[in-house]
């Protein structure tokens, strides 16, 4: 590694304070429930356990993890409180080699198989199956296997939208968003901890925890994040474009670190984003999808973010047909109205009007 190449590796890491590393912990040391469907039980799961678990149960399959790091918001979380978003997902990244489709397999099958670990004592396990636990436990399943993108997602059931999702990622060219949200935290060092120090961590005496931006300089992703500004390159290389998020963080109260700049991002951010949901039934799943995960006990936010996503989609797509056009702002007119709708606290009627075939002129707030 060059000089170069070793000062721009520093620049993107930065080791914990004290602080941070007890909210770590704290994050670890939570216990998340996941919810079960029909009759099974919820489980009651915390991150380090979990993470220990499956850890051990690939490395007795012989699959060799490199390092665990947390990602993501609940990362973000970690090294600033005080955002004001919070964080929904426990993101967990186990870095491993997958090498073939048997690979693939081997780590879904560990996974459900851990997931025996969780169930209540005395409820017995010798019917259920890997099967079973899929269907009962498991909110999603991802397997990207290309040429740039070798990882797979499973994210276990949270009815509140807190799913813990268990990444596994052999190679993955793009890494975040936004500035904000591209921090990725090591965990090797605090979990080894757990099990060889018997003294408890504190000021004095706890380890060295390593952060990271995947954006690029550490120390400008941690301001912009402390600053509440927008930031990102490339965004033509997020799957979305990274619209959806681009709209949420307008709406927390983020600002772009320049309006100009951001600007032309927003087109290549629409541009991406109907390449990758070009149907019109696609569009609607994504949307309604992400507002019920985003913006679960805020769910007088999800009219603002839509509010905000008609004027960037109207301002900024150029990649569309004019019906096509015409058909998504009045797709997302339509989910504005009814989300208006089902809001306890309803503006006048009077500030909305409906058009036909034109969808809503929304008020200006």
């Amino acid at each position: 590694m060059s000089s170069a190449d070793a000062s721009a590796q520093s620049r993107r890491c930065c080791v914990l304070s004290w602080e941070q590393v007890q909210r770590l912990d704290s994050i670890l040391g939570e216990c998340v429930p996941i919810h079960g469907r029909g009759n099974f039980p919820t489980l009651s799961v915390q991150p380090r356990h979990i993470v220990q678990v499956v850890r051990a149960r690939l490395e007795e399959r012989g699959v060799v993890v490199r390092d665990v790091k947390l990602n993501g918001s609940a990362a973000s979380y970690v090294l600033h409180q005080d955002t004001g978003l919070g964080y929904k997902d426990l993101d967990l990244i186990f870095g491993l080699s997958l090498t073939d489709d048997k690979t693939f397999r081997l780590v879904k099958d560990v996974v459900l198989d851990s997931l025996l670990e969780f169930l209540p004592t005395g409820m017995s396990r010798d019917r259920i199956t890997a099967l079973t636990l899929k269907e009962v436990y498991v909110q999603k399943l991802v397997k990207v296997c290309n040429d740039t993108d070798r990882w797979s997602l499973i994210s276990l059931s949270n009815n509140t939208g807190k799913n813990v999702e268990l990444k596994f990622v052999d190679s993955l060219r793009r890494q975040f968003e936004f500035s904000v949200d591209s921090f990725q935290i090591g965990l090797d060092s605090l979990l080894l901890f757990d099990r060889c120090s018997a003294t408890p961590m504190s000021e004095s005496f706890h380890p060295t925890v390593l952060g990271e931006s995947m954006y690029g300089d550490f120390e400008e992703a941690l301001g912009h994040l402390h600053a509440k500004i927008i930031a990102t390159h490339s965004p033509e290389e997020i799957r979305g474009g990274g619209l959806l998020k681009y709209c949420h963080l307008l709406v927390r109260g983020f600002r772009p670190v320049s309006e100009a700049q951001m600007k032309m991002l927003q087109r290549y951010m629409c541009s991406r984003f109907f390449i990758d949901f070009p149907d019109i039934n696609e569009q609607q799943r994504k949307l309604e999808a992400y507002l019920q995960n985003h913006f679960n006990g805020m769910e007088h936010k999800r009219y603002d973010c839509l509010v905000t996503l008609h004027r960037v989609v109207d301002e900024s797509t150029v990649c569309l047909m004019g019906h096509e056009r015409r058909q998504t702002l009045a797709l997302i007119s339509s989910l504005a109205l009814h989300v208006l709708a089902e809001q306890t606290a309803i503006p006048a009627l009077s500030n909305v009007t409906c058009f036909q075939d034109q969808g809503i002129s929304f008020p200006n707030h």
